[in-house]
């Protein structure tokens, strides 16, 4: 699977804790990343999990029960990393740090992050997932705004997800959505419109 190392709002590799169930698990969810990045969502059967990850097929059945519970729980494994917000002393490079992450797991080569993302339009169950992950990721991520409110460079009333939206979304639709080549200086751009936001410069109120 791709890297963990800092990755927030993108989908990390996952800390499991020991225990035969644990690692079913860890086999389980390394077999749907191995097919999701090898063939897309179509390959991410029931049957080709149980038989590239070892696992009895009747395990594979009983516990997921179908491809949409398998890219879910994928999901909510990378929602099970420990990840903070950086804390650089600033907001600005608080938000550059958290867009590099971003950019750094959607552009890597390859991705899961951009395969799970593409799966979710192809699974209700794991677009909820995806849902639910991020809405995590941007509820760990309000601390950085909460310290910028203290220190003065973020108006009292800001809402934080508005202002992580503005500085990361985009990231997301030039990446994902648009396809577009990545501009060297993608990080910092949008940081900065979540910084005006933050101060209250666009109506994040």
């Amino acid at each position: 699977m791709a890297s963990d190392a800092q990755v927030p709002f993108a989908v990390p590799g996952v800390t499991r804790p020991g225990g035969r169930t644990a690692r079913t698990r860890e086999r389980v969810l390394d077999a749907v990343a191995s097919l999701l990045l090898d063939g897309g969502y179509e390959a991410v059967t029931m049957d080709a999990v149980a038989a590239l990850s070892g696992v009895h097929r009747t395990t594979v059945y009983r516990r997921w029960r179908d491809t949409g519970s398998l890219l879910a729980d994928s999901l909510d494994a990378a929602r099970e990393h420990p990840w903070e917000p950086p804390d650089t002393g600033s907001l600005l490079d608080d938000l550059v740090a958290i867009n590099r992450q971003i950019a750094a797991a959607l552009t890597e080569e390859p991705s899961i992050t951009r395969a799970l993302v593409a799966a979710s339009f192809r699974s209700p169950a794991a677009a909820h997932a995806l849902r639910s992950f991020w809405e995590n990721r941007y509820a760990r991520a309000a601390v950085a705004i909460e310290r910028a409110v203290r220190r003065g460079e973020a108006v009292e009333d800001i809402d934080a997800r508005t202002v992580l939206i503005a500085s990361c979304a985009p990231i997301f639709y030039e990446l994902v959505l648009m396809r577009s080549p990545m501009p060297e200086d993608i990080a910092e751009r949008y940081a900065r419109v979540g910084v005006a936001v933050a101060a209250g410069c666009a109506g994040g109120r």
